[in-house]
């Protein structure tokens, strides 16, 4: 719908666009991961949060990030459920331009948590003997505190822009959410100038996480050289793997759909890229974590023996 043939009021999020039996078979498959995604993140916090061997900087900042990835699925997934069950569905302007503000913010603020974490694996393998009095309480709560605000200023930038744009070729979005590319693409009046600032701004969040992260990880491996044994290098490096897999997935995604610009092609490739991160890494998180970590497997068998002990009382 349009006011004056000039201003969407309303848009209508096409989704994928397939036979309806896939349709529905993409409904359950994305329910289950969504449901995954929950369980795993909420039961990942729950767990740092009641065992005293995880109330430590690390741990605190994979509470975080557990959390984000919660918010940052929830934008995104029910929208796609209700498109996929409905195979397109109607949002009002207002509904759009706040799930594209909620879902940059989430995204970036994920940005810049995996660099604050990464920060944080710099300091504890750098300088093992500072590291109590280097990440302290304040010291967490503020890296935390400026993670969320860096995202804030992103989100408001790019959504203001994005949403001062005309749009009126029409109200149909070919995609599941209200994205960036997408929406360009209904524009009636002149966008490079919003462009060149929303990209910018993109660029600005991912070079300056991933700059954070590569300085962090290159002194951490000089530091793993310059052990002498074979077993203290793997301990050392094993520590932080599981937050390198994590920002090798993100990023990875991030950089190719957000970097590479409107360029008028088919969004198949976008929907396909933008799934990925939008509804598997946010479940993958908490398997790379559990996987990968000795701790938090004990922390798991402790919960399960507890379960199994409660079960057998009953």
């Amino acid at each position: 719908m349009a006011e004056n043939s000039t201003r969407v009021v309303e848009f209508i999020l096409m989704g994928f666009q397939v036979h309806a039996e896939l349709q529905l078979c993409l409904f359950f498959v994305f329910l289950a991961f969504y449901l995954i995604t929950m369980g795993g993140n909420l039961g990942m916090i729950m767990l740092i949060q009641s065992d005293p061997r995880l109330q430590t900087p690390m741990y605190f900042f994979l509470s975080h990030l557990s959390f984000l990835d919660v918010c940052y699925s929830s934008v995104i997934v029910p929208q796609l459920l209700e498109t996929l069950r409905t195979e397109k569905t109607v949002i009002t302007y207002e509904r759009c331009a706040t799930q594209f503000f909620f879902f940059t913010f989430y995204g970036s603020t994920e940005c810049f948590l995996l660099a604050v974490m990464a920060y944080d694996r710099y300091v504890a393998v750098c300088n093992p003997l500072l590291y109590a009095t280097a990440m302290t309480p304040q010291t967490r709560l503020g890296l935390v505190a400026a993670a969320y605000a860096g995202a804030m200023v992103n989100a408001v930038v790019r959504t203001g822009c994005t949403f001062s744009i005309a749009f009126c070729k029409s109200n149909q979005v070919d995609f599941f959410f209200c994205d960036l590319p997408p929406l360009l693409k209904l524009a009636c009046s002149e966008t490079r100038p919003r462009e060149q600032v929303i990209y910018l701004f993109a660029f600005l969040v991912i070079i300056l996480s991933v700059f954070v992260i590569l300085v962090s990880y290159l002194f951490i491996i000089w530091a793993i050289l310059k052990i002498q044994t074979a077993g203290g290098k793997a301990r050392t490096f094993s520590t932080c793997t599981s937050h390198m897999m994590a920002v090798a997935l993100f990023f990875g995604t991030f950089i190719f759909i957000y970097l590479k610009g409107n360029m008028g092609k088919s969004l198949w490739e976008d929907k396909i890229v933008s799934m990925f991160y939008t509804v598997i890494i946010p479940m993958l998180n908490p398997v790379i974590y559990s996987l990968r970590n000795k701790e938090v497997q004990e922390a798991l068998k402790k919960v399960f023996k507890r379960f199994v002990r409660v079960s057998q009382a009953e």
